[in-house]
């Protein structure tokens, strides 16, 4: 079974029928954020906070913020942060080049090919089983040890596959990115940096207030099963509202019975197996990250070309053709990052943290707790790292919980949940807009359809956050 990566519509009319709208490219969008951005340098006050060690690590000082001499971004200086925004984003990029290089080599063996048809023939006419049995085990690598960037490593597998069972590629998308992020990330129940960063810089025991959180993630996982399977049933009844992608459907998606896989193929995806096993145990024990995760899956392919009896010079070029295919996700990570150079050049992240504290300060107590979890669903925007976001506001968000009444767990959980559900769209998200790149996805048709999952996400998020307040959620 072959999925090419260039549209292949030969085999469905209804496809060469269909002229979609065409969609803003993602890297149109981004430019305009950097260019409002860089605007904004000129009309936002710079301001600054004093920063102290504390613990090994920098944190900022609520109580020292002063405005400074504004340093306003020049035209040059913008395009020159394009560069900056590459190079501070180049671990990731590397790591998205790498792994699809890997998965390239993976796909010269048919391995990957051959676990599709045999999750067809074996799921058949229970194909929908395979979205609350993959929804589990995405949302508790979130929740559990905080899978983000190696979401991508899913989605590339999982997004072909999904198409081969009758799916679509948004199907496959949000089992993966819904699950890791939606359900997982954003509940935390163990995540280490989010939750594990926040509440020590808010003092409070590492991973207290867990029952709270295991509810919050339950809740999670039925609306992201649902809201997939939705989508299912309404693509069976509508086949041309499916989204394909980079993946279009040939004539070879079909329903197979009797099908078994050789020796060769099967050993293939044992070793695929085991990379998988290597990733979740490392990062769980031995404090693995993205380096050592590019490792295990570029020598786990290797292992598997051998297997396949794959010439060296097909290695290479399969190599090189997988790295191809994840050019267009990884240098939007770059992208994503120049936004943040632009406004740090500019002095305005400080101005930002401060006039959000500002603003929700004085609000009752439950308003404020709501207050906080929106202002973070904000701010991610423009820090859209875990453990970064977790670092840069809660030095503020702690004493202005004690100064309005919320408690210190209270504003934990404001804090990370607002800020989890911000990944879902945020343009400067660079594993989300990588996950649609490679996949030929367009951002603002997943946002259209993602959209009603973010606003009953947040509901159900302010719902928990009254009753944290009600129940003075704690121990503080």
């Amino acid at each position: 079974m072959n999925f090419p990566l260039k549209n292949n519509i030969e085999d469905n009319p209804k496809l060469q029928e269909k002229k979609p709208k065409q969609a803003l490219n993602a890297y149109v969008l981004m430019f305009i954020i950097i260019a409002a951005a860089t605007v904004l340098t000129y009309i936002v006050p710079a301001g600054k906070y004093a920063r102290i060690e504390e613990g090994g690590r920098t944190i900022i000082d609520p109580s020292k913020f002063e405005f400074v001499e504004s340093t306003p971004v020049g035209l040059l200086q913008m395009f020159k942060s394009f560069h900056e925004g590459m190079v501070n984003g180049a671990p990731i990029i590397m790591f998205v080049l790498l792994f699809g290089g890997a998965l390239g080599i993976m796909q010269a063996t048919g391995s990957i090919d051959e676990l599709i048809k045999f999750t067809v023939e074996k799921f058949g006419a229970r194909k929908k089983l395979i979205v609350p049995i993959m929804v589990l085990l995405f949302s508790l690598l979130g929740t559990l040890i905080g899978s983000a960037e190696d979401s991508l490593v899913y989605i590339a597998i999982i997004v072909p596959m999904t198409i081969a069972i009758g799916f679509d590629a948004i199907t496959g998308f949000a089992i993966v990115f819904l699950g890791v992020i939606g359900a997982g990330f954003t509940a935390g129940i163990t995540n280490p940096f989010t939750i594990g960063v926040a509440q020590t810089i808010a003092e409070l025991p590492m991973y207290s207030g867990i029952g709270l959180r295991v509810g919050i993630y339950a809740t999670f996982y039925l609306l992201t099963v649902f809201f997939i399977l939705r989508h299912v049933n309404r693509i069976e009844k509508n086949p041309e509202m499916a989204e394909y992608g980079r993946f279009q459907p040939t004539k070879n998606t079909v329903v197979m019975t009797g099908y078994k896989m050789n020796k060769r193929h099967s050993l293939s995806l044992f070793v695929l197996l085991f990379c998988f096993i290597a990733l979740i145990y490392g990062v769980i024990e031995l404090g693995w990250y993205i380096s050592e995760i590019a490792a295990v899956f570029l020598l786990g392919a290797i292992i598997m070309a051998i297997i396949g009896r794959i010439s060296a010079n097909e290695v290479a070029n399969s190599f090189i053709r997988g790295c191809s295919d994840m050019i267009s996700g990884a240098m939007i990570i770059g992208i994503a990052n120049t936004i943040l150079v632009v406004l740090t050049a500019g002095g305005l992240l400080d101005s930002i943290l401060y006039y959000t504290s500002t603003l929700i300060g004085n609000l009752p107590p439950t308003i404020t707790a709501i207050g906080i979890a929106i202002s973070n669903f904000f701010i991610h925007f423009i820090v859209p790292s875990g453990s970064g976001h977790a670092s840069l506001v809660m030095p503020i968000m702690s004493p202005l919980a004690d100064l309005v009444g919320v408690t210190r767990q209270t504003t934990v959980l404001a804090t990370i949940m607002g800020a989890g559900v911000s990944n879902l769209i945020i343009p400067t998200g660079g594993v989300l807009l990588a996950g649609l790149g490679m996949m030929g996805i367009p951002y603002s048709k997943w946002v259209k359809w993602v959209f009603p999952y973010v606003i009953i996400q947040f509901a159900i998020i302010i719902v928990f956050l009254i009753i944290a307040q009600a129940v003075q959620y704690g121990p503080f």
